[in-house]
């Protein structure tokens, strides 16, 4: 870990202020509905046109052409571009399809075109009056029917891995067990659309937008517009939502750029929901062909893991397999990605990608092991324990606290009344069973940088372009400036989600609590010395308590130091080669309760509990709303959510949140959260680690294996359906 300003004794260790569960200083403005969206800036920009983006009515193909005239005369229209009129434009790192697509048609609802109009209305109106021909293209979007034709994926650095000889260990072991699994494609179907408002002054470009990587999004709207990134400034204060889907530049922000250059005068875009499931990013199918083999006793002699996925030309894989590298061990090991080229719209990153999915069948193949050795699932996971990275036996984990979990997990939730014979728990007209899995996911670490501000009045200033997806960043943050400056949190304001602020480690991968957070240790660590300096007392010896400086006998007020003008400092935290030197991961444990109708196998969640061990918790009561959260999405995951691919056109379905079905208030049951005491020195100044995206991991398995245990009936592929229950359920009338 680098630190480019020195630290003496960490304060972050009184915790005084990091470490309480307070209220979320964002919660009043979201809540009375003042909190301003990305397509809600109304006072920023008091005179937006409207422009609707028009889709590809094809998967595959090519645009013949486009008749505007019709259009372009309908009430209140102002312009209408498409690539053709775009100018030449580029492409960005994120984006494997183009954002503004023509002539060539790379997927369905690909972007053609943007009709700016006075109103929203007419705009919409207008649009369909484009009239576009096509030649279509015979597609590939079934996997099943693509995975032979699949190879191994070039953008990933390591697709496969080999530790020892796992065939050979496989064919003796004494058990063994080789199953397949399959996860669909999967919908972010997050609250708030893909929204931006575009304004140009001269060659200087503002977009106001939801997206959760401020630099990233920059930068590649640089690229496709041709421009220099100086001339850019993306905000984005607040975003209702993202889970993945967000973290890369899209289309409404690039149409609303180019719509607002030909209409002289600022454009909002947001994306209509059935355009959001065919235009951007999904979590891509996976089918998985998971083999263990194990001695009488449980020890896990070969585990092997192999997934298969899709995406369109020069795409990237799910990479389901990264889990079973590093969570149970095995001297034998193997695991592979391949990539099959699929015409369907971009899949990538969503919430957990890799170990979501990957878990969702790897913790049912670890059930369907101890049942065929006769031993407690709970049991047969500690028994495979291991405190060294598998594949790298010299690198050790950070902190590694499953044992702990799985077992803290077992004692609380009761785990001992559970019976072990399937179909043997009666609650009136419902089977009753419970289920467990492991929850893994790595903890990762980015560069992140903040810039804090010290007036006169003793007011800390935070700016950082971090930004809050619901997440809770604005209240941690705020948390960390006052427990470094030593003032109460009233005094301490956060700017977000401004990329004229420094750059910061972006919501995504739950890396961001984690590295924003020790981005703000560092500039405050500047801000001290800088201080310290001023007052003419030695930064070593100084003490930041109460809204006071003190050192030796002198106590000064803390905005004294500012009188003369305001203080400024700005630093950025790095990692240096840590990641090579350590393993560092979270983990978990999640149990449920199911009850599943005797008569109609409906699947009802009972009781759920997730224990965790991330670190330093920042902020309990923002943790636990972000791991109940994707407990709830684990629930979508596991019982209903799949986008159903129209295999002869090459579409999503059911694409908005009538016909993608997500859980309501009435599917979600009490929920109980148990963060372990844990710090973790080698992941940052803080000790913290994500914790948003491990809530998610291993849910969907648990359930599944809990419905087995209530019915007997084993379920491979999600999700897991009363049609896949009603006709293999015995008779327990």
């Amino acid at each position: 870990m680098k630190f480019t300003t020195p630290a003496t004794t960490n304060p972050i260790d009184q915790l005084k202020v990091v470490g309480l569960p307070l209220d979320r200083i964002d919660g009043p403005l979201k809540t009375s509905g003042t909190a301003p969206y990305a397509y809600e800036q109304h006072a920023a920009v008091p005179n937006a046109a409207y422009g609707y983006v028009v889709g590809s009515a094809i998967a595959k193909g090519r645009i013949t052409s486009i008749n505007l005239s019709e259009a372009r005369r309908a009430p209140g229209v102002i312009a209408i571009v498409t690539a053709e009129t775009a100018g030449k434009l580029g492409k960005g790192k994120f984006n494997t399809a183009k954002l503004l697509g023509g002539p060539d048609i790379e997927h369905y609802h690909q972007a053609i075109a943007v009709v700016v109009a006075e109103g929203f209305e007419q705009a919409r109106a207008a649009a369909n009056l484009v009239r576009v021909e096509y030649v279509a293209e015979k597609g590939t979007f079934d996997l099943a029917q693509a995975k032979n034709s699949a190879t191994m994926p070039k953008k990933e650095e390591k697709p496969d891995t080999k530790t020892g000889d796992f065939a050979g260990a496989f064919a003796t072991a004494p058990v063994r067990l080789d199953a397949t699994y399959t996860t669909p494609d999967q919908a972010h179907a997050m609250m708030e659309p893909h929204a931006s408002i575009a304004s140009w002054e001269g060659d200087k470009l503002t977009v106001w937008t939801s997206n959760q990587m401020i630099d990233w999004g920059r930068t590649d709207l640089a690229k496709t517009l041709g421009m220099p990134k100086d001339n850019i400034r993306l905000i984005s204060p607040f975003i209702g939502g993202g889970f993945g889907g967000k973290l890369f530049l899209r289309a409404e922000a690039v149409l609303a750029a180019l719509g607002a250059r030909a209409a002289q005068r600022p454009v909002k875009v947001a994306l209509a929901r059935p355009f959001i499931f065919n235009n951007t990013p999904h979590r891509p199918a996976t089918i998985q062909r998971i083999r263990i083999g194990a001695t009488g006793d449980g020890k896990i002699t070969a585990i092997g893991h192999e997934s298969w996925s899709g995406d369109l030309p020069g795409g990237q894989p799910e990479t389901a397999v990264m889990q079973t590298r590093l969570l149970y061990a095995g001297a034998n090991r193997m695991t592979a990605m391949r990539l099959a080229v699929l015409d369907l719209p971009e899949g990538n990153a969503m919430r957990a990608p890799g170990e979501a999915p990957g878990l969702m069948a790897l913790e049912i193949a670890m059930d369907e092991m101890a049942e065929k050795l006769k031993i407690d699932p709970v049991a047969f996971r500690i028994l495979n324990d291991t405190q060294v990275d598998p594949e790298q036996p010299a690198r050790r984990f950070s902190q590694r606290s499953l044992i702990e979990c799985l077992r803290t997990g077992a004692d609380h939730f009761g785990w001992n009344a559970r019976n072990a014979e399937p179909g043997q728990t009666r609650d009136g007209q419902w089977l009753v069973g419970m289920g467990v899995a492991a929850a893994f996911r790595n903890n990762i670490v980015m560069k992140s940088a903040a810039r804090i501000r010290l007036d006169g009045d003793g007011v800390v200033t935070v700016e950082t372009d971090m930004t809050d997806i619901g997440t809770g960043s604005y209240t941690i943050i705020a948390q960390t400036a006052a427990e470094m400056m030593g003032v109460p949190l009233e005094k301490v304001v956060v700017r977000l989600g401004d990329s004229s602020f420094p750059i910061s480690s972006g919501s995504g991968g739950q890396m961001g609590g984690n590295s924003s957070t020790a981005g703000v240790y560092a500039a405050c660590v500047k801000l001290r010395e800088t201080i310290a300096q001023k007052l003419g007392l030695n930064p070593a010896e100084t003490e930041f308590v109460d809204g006071l400086v003190r050192s030796g006998g002198r106590s000064v007020p803390l905005g004294q130091a500012a009188e003369g003008g305001e203080i400024v400092a700005e630093d950025v935290m790095e990692y240096g080669d840590l990641d090579k030197k350590f393993q560092q991961s979270t983990f978990g444990a999640h149990f449920v309760e199911v009850g599943v109708d005797i008569a109609t196998g409906e699947i009802r969640m009972r009781r759920m509990l997730a224990v965790c061990a991330a670190g330093r918790i920042l902020n309990p009561k923002t943790a636990r709303s972000q791991v109940i959260g994707a407990m709830t999405m684990g629930v979508g995951a596991a019982l209903m959510e799949e986008l159903v691919v129209d295999t002869r056109s090459g579409f999503f379905v059911n694409h908005d949140l009538a016909g993608y079905e997500v859980p309501v208030h009435a599917d979600i049951p009490h929920q109980e959260v148990i963060f372990l005491e844990e710090t973790d020195p080698i992941s940052s100044p803080m000790k913290a680690k994500g914790v948003g995206e491990l809530g998610i991991c291993g849910v969907a398995a648990a359930i599944a294996n809990a419905v087995y245990n209530a019915t007997g009936v084993r379920v491979r592929d999600y999700p897991v359906t009363l049609d896949k229950l009603i006709g293999k359920m015995p008779d327990f009338v």
